[in-house]
């Protein structure tokens, strides 16, 4: 083979692997992105559900809970009271007559605190993250806090916060991405991952995707 053929072939594989590496570049980060959004959703509507079961809890009892067993034990035994209306105060005579009234009726927390059906197996799931299994073997479990803070004006607010770090369900993606990505978040003085409520002040219970 002659030296001219061996350079031109040479040339020609060194072409072909700064094109495979561009390539990487610019698909590695899209990929990445495209897998955690989807990720990132399926994060967020659990931990929805679980502000929906805490919201419940504390307009029973005054208070969130720090425990997963405890609002578990919540939904799956125990119920909330509510007020229906019977009759309707347009007709005079019927509120006249006393049949106008606000009755009150119990129903089971599973049955009105979430935004689905959900099954008894699913709500003691309901502290898994999402996609964490994949990397680590078996799911990793939501933190979750509750206490109160004070206000200016000396009250004590009940709050909570309940987070999923992404390298709880994004390990198993590109590394360099998923670190690239959690240094942003620290940059910018943000929680790097999913989390809801705020265990330092009053947030009305908001997620930090809102």
């Amino acid at each position: 083979m002659k030296k001219q053929q061996i350079i031109t072939i040479a040339l020609g594989v060194i072409i072909v692997v700064l094109v495979v590496i561009l390539v990487r570049q610019f698909t590695t980060p899209l990929g990445f992105d495209k897998e955690r959004k989807i990720r990132d959703q399926a994060v967020i509507a659990q931990i929805k559900e679980i502000r929906s079961a805490q919201q419940a809890y504390k307009s029973k009892y005054e208070m969130y809970t720090p425990s997963f067993d405890t609002l578990i034990n919540f939904i799956l035994n125990d119920s909330l009271e509510l007020e229906r209306r019977i009759g309707s105060f347009d007709d005079s005579v019927a509120v006249a007559e006393g049949r106008v009234y606000f009755e009150k009726f119990k129903i089971p927390v599973i049955d009105t605190v979430f935004s689905r059906k959900f099954t008894p197996e699913e709500v003691m799931k309901l502290n898994d993250i999402p996609f964490s299994e994949i990397y680590y073997g078996e799911p990793q479990k939501f933190y979750l806090e509750a206490g109160s803070v004070m206000t200016e004006s000396g009250i004590d607010v009940p709050v909570f916060e309940c987070r999923a770090p992404f390298k709880s369900y994004l390990r198993d993606l590109n590394e360099q991405e998923l670190i690239n990505l959690i240094a942003r978040e620290n940059e910018m003085g943000r929680y790097p991952g999913i989390k809801v409520g705020d265990m330092t002040r009053t947030s009305n219970d908001a997620g930090n995707w809102e």
